[in-house]
């Protein structure tokens, strides 16, 4: 790795070779507003504030929401090569697992804790500090691959990014060495705890961006990283509920992403790494704005169908379809819970569904039946 500008950090000689150390963060160093960038940001920020207002005119705010910080826990954990989809998460909660879904679902539904776990903790005001981030890297870590490589612990051996196999000389990116890591983390946790001396979107992208500059762990930074996107707009008020998903436009992007990253510490380029961002923060917002009406327009046509065909039984399946907005995959004993129905009448509400084409039997046997909200899942997966 060779710099073509020392701006936002510079090369140190290690034991076999260079590391990057990100520089201090100083006004001075934030990014030149010109008039490109100037629209991008109002841009993204409209539409995040669109997306932000539409949880109040949601029925049933939190059911969506966990839908969309499921979405984004599988998109940021596939960017780093993660195959588990969105099904394989649901089919996990509903405890009807595949025996051929991908081991690493686990992954993605430590992702989704530790979200819940950040949202939590920041409503507490508990301080948006490196504390914070160890407990969450903890939830992220536990019981995965790299669960064994001190999770919740920032590391204090050298890393290196690049294809698996490869050495330091020939990595791609080389964060900066332990001591100089503490230094910088410290320096990044004053940027999260300081006053709003920048815009919030542009905040959370040079979080992000140092963050993964500083590479404080032996595993797991990317979705580390990510997670401080959201965390960092919903500390700041900028974002009310975790409705934006970044991980989907990151992954569908992912070389831009990558090399708009080392084109930060390579060129200094920050406001190319800005107007990317921002594009993604428009594009998704809107993406996600125009869901959440179908599918607003989908439960009420589902719930009117239920209503009219399903006679005496119409208010449980309006109550089942409720949940099934959070939970899309349910096993007969979850549908019985719901709707406070023995399990038998559970089997009959559930078999009444499928015959009026609104849920679908996903196991094909006779005993211990999964069904799940197909038309729902298929907006959700679009």
């Amino acid at each position: 790795m060779e710099l073509k500008s020392e701006r936002m950090g510079r090369l140190m000689n290690i034991e076999g070779g260079q590391a990057y150390l990100p520089g201090p963060f100083s006004p001075e160093k934030g990014p030149i507003i010109d008039w490109e960038l100037s629209t991008l940001l109002s841009e993204a920020d409209l539409s995040l504030g669109r997306l932000d207002g539409l949880s109040d005119l949601l029925p049933y705010p939190d059911l969506f929401v966990m839908m969309y910080i499921k979405k984004e826990a599988v998109w940021s954990s596939q960017i780093e090569g993660t195959q588990a989809s969105l099904m394989d998460v649901l089919e996990f909660e509903a405890e009807a697992l595949r025996p051929d879904a991908p081991r690493d679902v686990k992954e993605v539904v430590n992702y989704i804790k530790a979200l819940h776990r950040g949202i939590e903790l920041i409503e507490e005001s508990h301080p948006f500090d490196l504390d914070l981030i160890r407990e969450l890297h903890s939830i992220l870590m536990k019981d995965t691959r790299g669960g064994t490589l001190s999770p919740g612990k920032f590391r204090n051996v050298q890393n290196w990014v690049g294809p698996p196999g490869c050495g330091l000389k020939d990595a791609i990116f080389v964060p900066p060495p332990p001591m100089e890591m503490n230094e910088a983390l410290k320096d990044l946790e004053g940027s999260m705890m300081g006053e709003k001396v920048l815009p919030p979107l542009v905040k959370a992208a040079m979080i992000h961006v140092r963050f993964e500059s500083i590479h404080p762990f032996i595993d797991g930074n990317g979705r580390m990283g990510r997670l401080l996107i959201i965390l960092s707009l919903f500390k700041d008020g900028h974002l009310r509920s975790p409705l934006l998903y970044i991980s989907h436009y990151l992954k569908q992007m992912r070389s831009t992403y990558y090399e708009k990253l080392q084109n930060v510490r390579i060129n200094g380029d920050l406001e190319g790494w800005l107007k990317f961002f921002f594009v993604g923060i428009s594009q998704v917002s809107e993406e996600a704005s125009e869901r959440a009406r179908r599918i607003l327009r989908l439960s009420k046509e589902m719930k009117e169908k239920v209503q009219r065909d399903l006679g005496k039984n119409g208010r449980r399946g309006s109550i089942l379809l409720d949940s099934m907005l959070m939970r899309p995959v349910l096993g007969i004993k979850e549908i019985a819970e719901i709707t406070e129905l023995s399990y038998q009448n559970a089997n009959k509400l559930a078999s009444q569904l499928e015959r009026i084409g609104i849920l679908k039997e996903v196991t094909g046997q006779k005993r211990n039946r999964v069904f799940e909200f197909k038309e729902y899942l298929d907006l959700l997966n679009e």
